[in-house]
């Protein structure tokens, strides 16, 4: 067994449920909270969910942190994506200077930002970009495999080692994002193998594409599935024939997420797709995703589905990036709040009796 194999292997085995003791606890005392029974909605479902993650009733989630996977991929020489590859490279260093959509919103919200290089192709000097370079951009998807399936495991085990580091660093909320273009078409091959979906109802356009480029897309992707063949029962198959260091990266970070009881952030459809991934590697690790808007991309709904989430913003956003984490770190530290500030029946001196009739219903 390889080095990272195992590293994958010992992640997926040390994956626990949540605390459903927790759950139930913190359910209790938000029926004791100075308001009508559920008129919170999802922001009394968030601070459960954070209860059933750290075992606690009260929470914080002081230090956050956004995780982000740059990589190439080949299948961008087909032409499935407006911008040339070496856009990957200068949007990576660019988030290092908060400079991008995601970034300048990290930075005004005061959000740590790590951005990792799994596979960038072209060259670039920044030392704020974290090297775990697997190899310069994948191959061609439409000739065969991206990547060799070792490569895979490595992209993996290395988003399984950021996220121990980040619960090493403190980090008590992890968000999940990715820059590498191209990746809309390899995620897209990625969810159409493990769903049996046609890249006809799942393909979108990307960051923009003509209504040539785009049906030629949906072709490329269907001649990627039919030259590989991926194994929709073996995830690390699907990723090293059709997928991305990237996305392969974001699984791992999701997986180390649950093993390190970290509660992660979905960001958008690229982000959806690792998350999926992960969810079919190990099951219980859904229980740590916390979803944050709506995609534009026309697959993110089927990824959703699949993981029986529903994302509780949709600001017709379609940047990638993570730039959605930012956004939903602040509805989770809400669902904290009320559960740390909010005042009880007893607290705030209100006879609750009114409601046990609609208690009981």
């Amino acid at each position: 067994m390889t080095d990272s194999k195992k590293i994958i292997y010992e992640c997926i085995n040390s994956i626990k449920e949540l605390d459903y003791s927790a759950m139930q606890k913190a359910r209790e005392y938000q029926s004791t909270l100075a308001m009508p029974p559920g008129s919170l909605g999802l922001l009394q479902d968030i601070g459960g969910q954070i209860a059933g993650i750290t075992g606690r009733i009260k929470n914080t989630v002081g230090v956050k942190r956004i995780i982000v996977l740059c990589a190439d991929n080949g299948v961008v020489s087909e032409g499935v994506s407006s911008a040339p590859k070496s856009v990957t490279a200068s949007q990576a260093v660019n988030m290092t200077r908060y400079l991008t959509g995601m970034s300048c919103l990290a930075k005004h919200f005061g959000n740590q930002v790590q951005v990792v290089d799994v596979g960038i192709e072209t060259e670039y000097e920044c030392p704020s970009v974290l090297n775990k370079n697997i190899r310069h951009g994948t191959d061609n998807i439409v000739l065969g495999p991206a990547m060799t399936k070792n490569e895979s495991e490595r992209a993996i085990a290395v988003g399984i080692e950021l996220a121990g580091l980040a619960k090493k660093d403190g980090v008590e909320l992890l968000g999940v994002g990715e820059m590498g273009i191209g990746n809309t078409t390899t995620s897209t091959a990625v969810l159409s193998a493990l769903t049996g979906v046609s890249p006809l109802k799942i393909t979108g356009r990307g960051g923009g594409l003509t209504d040539e480029a785009f049906e030629k897309k949906i072709k490329v992707i269907e001649c990627a599935l039919s030259v590989n063949k991926p194994d929709s029962n073996d995830v690390i198959d699907v990723l090293h024939k059709v997928g991305g260091l990237d996305i392969a990266a974001m699984c791992g970070v999701f997986l180390g997420a649950a093993q390190n009881r970290i509660p992660v952030v979905i960001d958008g459809y690229i982000s959806i797709v690792a998350a999926l991934c992960a969810y079919r590697m190990s099951s219980m690790c859904a229980g740590y995703f916390i979803p944050s808007h709506q995609s534009e991309e026309c697959g993110y709904m089927i990824a959703a589905k699949e993981l029986n989430l529903m994302p509780f913003l949709n600001l017709k956003m379609r940047l990638g990036e993570g730039s959605g984490c930012p956004l939903a770190f602040q509805i989770v530290e809400a669902a904290c709040t009320v559960m740390n500030s909010m005042a009880s029946f007893e607290q705030a001196s209100i006879d609750d009796s009114y409601l046990e009739e609609i208690r009981r219903q």
